[in-house]
Formats: structure tokens, C-alpha cells, sequence
């Protein structure tokens, strides 16, 4: 992985799983890789969509952009230093995988993903 942040993963939440599966199905031209009833994600060109019901256990209220990073600890270190508000501390959540969110100073909410 390069040093440079990238957005490969955008997840949206959902108030019917089911009908925003078939709405993303058709829009992406594909399946999902992953399907449950807390979680349907689609892997295309490169970038991962989630969709997550309710909002999922962050509670989000709008889709959420997360960047890929080397190092999640000192990518929040560093956006802490710059005004931003941790929302959700660094985490394991499977597979090796980190994540975390931020606000920036207007509210809006950013994430973090690390892959290990």
C-alpha cells in the first residue's frame, strides 16, 4: 500500500436493507461479496460499498468516506493535532482490518482504514 491516503471505502446507511440491496445491485452491476442482515458489501473497480442498516453499530446518519492508511494510529494522532474529534477510536473489526472516524471542525464525519 502506498503512503498516500485513498478512499477506497464509502459506506451508506440504510433504513431497508433489502430494498437498498437491490437498488445497489442494479446500480453496480453485480452481487455482493458480502450479504448479511447487518452488512451487504459490494467490491467493484477497486472500491468497497457498504451498506449498513440502521446506521450499524456507529449509528451513522449519512454515508461515510473511509480513507486507507498505513498507519491509523498516527493518521488520527495527526488530524487530533490539526482540530479534529475522534467519534470512534481504532478498532479491530475482523480480518485484520482497523478502523476509526473523526469529525472535522464543520461536523463532518471522515473514517480510517488499516489493513494489516
Amino acid at each position: 500500500m502506498s503512503d498516500t491516503p485513498s478512499i477506497k471505502t464509502v459506506l451508506h446507511p440504510v433504513t431497508d436493507l433489502a430494498k437498498a440491496k437491490d437498488v445497489y445491485t442494479a446500480l453496480l452491476g453485480t452481487a455482493p461479496q458480502t450479504d448479511s442482515e447487518y452488512y451487504v458489501g459490494y467490491d467493484v473497480g477497486g472500491q468497497h460499498i457498504g451498506l449498513l442498516p440502521g446506521g450499524g453499530p456507529q449509528g451513522l446518519t449519512s454515508p461515510v468516506a473511509y480513507w486507507h492508511v498505513p498507519d491509523i494510529e498516527a493518521k488520527l494522532a495527526e488530524v487530533t493535532a490539526a482540530g479534529a474529534a475522534v467519534t470512534e477510536a481504532a478498532h479491530d473489526v475482523g480480518g485484520g482490518r482497523l478502523v476509526a472516524s473523526f469529525t472535522d471542525p464543520d461536523g463532518n464525519v471522515l473514517g480510517l482504514v488499516q489493513d494489516r
